[in-house]
């Protein structure tokens, strides 16, 4: 996964009594700002933070699908079943695990003739044992087996873990601003009173050049997800915490 750089603000909340200039007004040479803080309450820093997160596609589906046609239930049976038996052999062989996989038949008569229709689904999270795979079904089996090309997804796994990385990456790099900003006024941060995320974006469409990829056209895609965090930290006073030590 990679994380972009955030962009954090910050405003220090100023003592009682303490005057400032607020740049964003109108008129700021002739505009001042005074707070008013009683003399309990604590100083304290508030940033934003931002963070981005891409993750490539961690699942594909493969299907193989073959029918044929026979005078009698027996023979059209005995036909689809011998190849969906070297099909399943041929996933056991590469260590595809019976969960990974559905098997599903049809049957039907249409011109004195029964036709069957069988359709072996796989689910891969090893992308060179699907190239693998595939590449021995289509060496052994006939044009009547088609093999598709994979269909790539990404689990809720991946999902979960991608969107709690990137939120944790927002917050960190809040800190890490807060941090740098604090030790510059002369400050010590403190523990985080407040954590919000703000904002959670999910974009897909971007894709992972050559992880994946099997033969020309099929890519790897992947998701990229962004989170806006709102931090709230309280300062101590370096020499304060110098007495504490």
């Amino acid at each position: 996964m990679a994380i972009s750089p955030s962009r954090v603000f910050a405003a220090l909340l100023p003592t009682a009594g303490d005057i400032y200039r607020d740049e964003n007004e109108p008129g700021m040479g002739e505009h001042t700002v005074t707070v008013q803080r009683t003399q309990n309450s604590a100083r304290e820093v508030q940033v934003t933070g931002s963070a981005e997160v891409s993750c490539p596609a961690d699942r594909a589906t493969v299907s193989v699908s073959f029918k044929n046609s026979k005078e009698s239930v027996n023979d059209v049976t005995n036909s689809i079943s011998r190849r969906v038996e070297y099909i399943l052999q041929t996933l056991r062989q590469h260590h595809v695990k019976g969960e990974e996989l559905t098997v599903t038949r049809h049957i039907y008569r249409a011109d004195d003739l029964y036709h069957m229709e069988a359709l072996v689904m796989v689910v891969f999270s090893d992308f060179g044992q699907m190239e693998r795979v595939c590449i021995v079904l289509l060496e052994k089996l006939d044009k009547s087996v088609c093999v598709s090309t994979p269909h790539f997804y990404h689990s809720e796994e991946c999902l979960g873990l991608l969107r709690r990385s990137v939120c944790v990456a927002a917050v960190e790099n809040a800190r890490l601003k807060a941090s740098e900003m604090s030790s510059m006024l002369g400050q010590t941060l403190g523990h985080p009173l407040l954590v919000r995320e703000e904002e959670a974006t999910e974009r897909y469409g971007g894709r992972e050049g050559g992880e994946g990829r099997m033969g020309e056209g099929v890519h790897r895609p992947s998701i990229s997800a962004t989170s806006r965090v709102f931090v709230t930290f309280n300062l101590r006073h370096k020499d304060r915490t110098r007495k504490k030590i």
